[in-house]
């Protein structure tokens, strides 16, 4: 059985090699993903997973930042928003970054970046210094998710390639689950500084696996063409168990130059922009429903521990939408698929507005509504990856996300306008519900370039 399978594979990269010459992005893009391949995919997940985690992981320290220091509510606000504006600025400059120096020097730095951050935050004595360490850490975060959708996708055959993105983007609310849930127990034992320390811990234990069981994706290295190019291919080449090629492939004189102030010229200008404003809108009603689940759930009259785990659902709705959305996008249209899951996500966002004060009753909305907005979310990282061209794959996925993250800060801060304003909780859930309403009708109007729906 053994002997068959390999002569199958031979086979298989000899039709290869005869249709497609010495290629190696056609040969990977048309051929069955190696075991190797799926190992690198997964530690994609596992990055985000951290990338979930560490983005929470003030928000479970907070309450005790707030009792140990006597922090007033104004100025914890500025420390969780600080993070926001740091994953932003990390999306957009680390991104362009990765186009420059490659996918996995990006990612170790950015790895780096969040351990150095994480280790810092703890020792903060008060509010200024750990401002200063939440947006640092958020530099890294920001520039992780940017560099990692681009890997997922250059990893991914093409086959593959929309449902290995969305398994990949599944790891931030795993990540968010079950580094919530051992941040939890691990507060009741000891204080807030215990779960940066992990966050610091699971980066260091990251580190060394990027270099070991990943490589530099070959269209990066083709685009960039660096003075070892050769040698790098082959390493991946040989790494996802195929031949060597014995020359780059020659540089088709008549293809456009395609540079990072490509992203807002005439050819992809309009899809940079409905993509990055079509992601923020629909981010503004995903995080009224992840912020406000608690706070809301608590002025129902339950206690904050119920609250959370009223948000622990929300989660783990968010994990099986991810998920499954992943495993329809192999057969179904993924424009059409977003659009479908935009539409669903207002009118679930609505209803959780109408839930009564139950704690089943508000965890099954909640789990349904982040079941649909982090479906639309995922299926985003593979419609954006899709969109850009390889030389700019990763300045336009960190530009467009880093604009999304705007949106994370907006959707809170406009909630909590719409509450002080005297308006209800279904009124104002309708509002919120709004954005990805919006956000499907942008959808509905992006170009299709060459990579998409592919």
């Amino acid at each position: 059985m053994a002997t068959g399978n390999i002569g199958m594979g031979e086979k298989v990269l000899a039709i290869a090699s005869a249709e497609w010459g010495s290629d190696p992005r056609r040969i990977l893009a048309q051929t069955p993903m190696s075991k190797q391949q799926v190992v690198a995919l997964a530690l994609c997940g596992a990055l985000n997973a951290l990338d979930g985690f560490d983005v929470l992981s003030i928000s479970f320290a907070s309450p005790g930042i707030a009792a140990e220091w006597h922090v007033k509510p104004a100025a914890l606000g500025l420390v969780l928003s600080m993070e926001v504006f740091g994953m932003a600025a990390g999306s957009v400059l680390l991104g362009q970054l990765a186009d420059r120096i490659g996918r996995l020097s990006t990612t170790i730095l950015c790895l780096v970046i969040m351990a150095i951050g994480m280790l810092a935050t703890p020792q903060s004595t008060g509010v200024g210094f750990l401002t200063l360490t939440r947006l640092f850490t958020g530099l890294g975060i920001g520039g992780m998710l940017a560099a990692t959708n681009a890997l997922a996708a250059e990893y991914t055959n093409a086959r593959w390639r929309s449902a290995g993105i969305a398994i990949m983007a599944a790891g931030y609310p795993l990540g968010a689950v079950i580094g919530g849930t051992i941040a939890s127990r691990m507060l009741v034992h000891g204080d807030w500084r215990n779960v940066f320390y992990l966050g610091a811990g699971l980066a260091l234990v990251l580190l060394p696996l990027v270099p070991l069981l990943m490589r530099e994706p070959v269209g990066a290295l083709l685009q960039r063409r660096p003075a070892n190019a050769l040698s790098l291919i082959n390493r991946t080449m040989r790494a996802f168990g195929h031949d060597e090629i014995d020359h780059l492939p020659d540089v088709d004189p008549a293809a456009p130059k395609i540079g990072l102030r490509d992203l807002f010229g005439p050819k992809l200008g309009a899809t940079t922009g409905l993509l990055a404003m079509a992601y923020f809108t629909h981010i503004i009603t995903f995080y009224f429903v992840v912020k406000w689940i608690p706070k809301i759930v608590v002025n129902m009259g339950f206690a904050p521990s119920a609250a959370g785990g009223v948000l622990v659902w929300a989660n783990v709705g968010g994990l099986i939408g991810a998920l499954l959305f992943s495993l329809a996008s192999l057969r179904l249209p993924l424009r059409g698929s977003l659009v479908a899951m935009m539409l669903a996500s207002a009118v679930m966002v609505a209803v959780f507005g109408h839930a009564p004060a139950d704690l089943t009753v508000l965890s099954l909305a909640a789990a349904g509504a982040a079941f649909c907005t982090n479906s639309v979310i995922v299926g985003f990282y593979a419609l954006i990856a899709q969109s850009f061209p390889t030389p700019v794959r990763g300045g336009g996925t960190g530009f467009v996300i880093g604009v999304g993250r705007f949106g994370s800060a907006a959707g809170p801060i406009t909630a909590g306008a719409l509450f002080q304003a005297g308006l209800g909780l279904p009124a104002v859930a309708a509002l919120m519900a709004v954005g990805s309403l919006i956000a499907a009708g942008m959808l509905l109007v992006l170009p299709r370039g060459e990579t998409q729906d592919h």
